[in-house]
């Protein structure tokens, strides 16, 4: 089977790894920029610039962020040992881009960070949303799983050539710094928003459940909130988790 060949999504992908949330970039790396668009545009925040570093990784050259890049160097060279006819074949559409998430005005995507990539065969780019994905990237996301790395075909809309940095891993490389409470908000995407969204639609809410924090969800979060007479923040915290039944 050729590596860019298309196949469904496989089960039980990511498993012990999670998109990076929002809250967590923020306070651990910072805002990249003041304003955001649908196109890639500079870091400016001088802290984050630092940390930016343009290197060869194996197959190609990413510029992003420095932990980042040292991070996907380990995982370029487990790929060349364990799968060698991948790794000739894989390419780079993109590390560090300051942007919003396709599709969104809230949510900052994690290339802006440049703690992503997204990754082509035989320069194909995977297409987004279509529900398959190449071989050859089903392959090798649990290289990238086991490196603390999340697969974007888990996102509720695939992104299967996106591979970016965990929560957890992102939290690793700040020790000392006081972890962030559980919260989910406005901006935040994945499975765990899903599920907010699932629960608040068996209750009679109508929200689209597209694994995306955006105004609608926050909105009815806040009229759950305010209902079930909890702090009406429009964040999901422990307490509005509870009154969901999701903890």
């Amino acid at each position: 089977m050729a590596l860019t060949t298309l196949i469904t999504i496989p089960t039980g992908i990511n498993t012990g790894v999670r998109p990076a949330r929002q809250a967590t970039m923020l306070q651990l790396l910072g805002s990249p920029r003041h304003t955001y668009g649908r196109d890639c545009q500079p870091v400016m925040n001088p802290n984050l610039k630092v940390h930016i570093v343009t290197r060869s990784v194996g197959p190609f050259r990413v510029t992003g962020f420095d932990k980042a890049v040292h991070s996907l160097t380990e995982i370029m060279a487990e790929i060349k040992a364990t799968k060698p006819d991948i790794h000739d074949a894989l390419g780079s559409a993109g590390m560090l881009c300051a942007r919003f998430v396709r599709g969104s005005e809230v949510s900052i995507s994690n290339h802006s960070w440049g703690t992503a990539v997204d990754l082509t065969l035989d320069g194909n780019l995977d297409q987004r949303g279509d529900g398959f994905c190449q071989q050859g990237l089903a392959e090798i996301a649990p290289i990238f799983n086991t490196h603390g790395w999340f697969w974007g075909a888990g996102f509720r809309t695939e992104d299967a050539m996106h591979f970016e940095v965990a929560d957890d891993t992102i939290h690793s490389w700040f020790t000392g710094v006081p972890a962030i409470a559980k919260i989910l908000s406005i901006g935040d995407r994945g499975p765990e928003v899903l599920a907010i969204q699932k629960a608040l639609n068996a209750l009679g809410f109508t929200l689209i459940a597209d694994g995306v924090f955006g105004r609608g969800t926050m909105a009815q979060i806040m009229a759950f909130q305010r209902a079930k007479g909890l702090a009406v923040d429009g964040v999901v915290g422990h307490q509005t988790s509870v009154a969901l039944g999701l903890a």
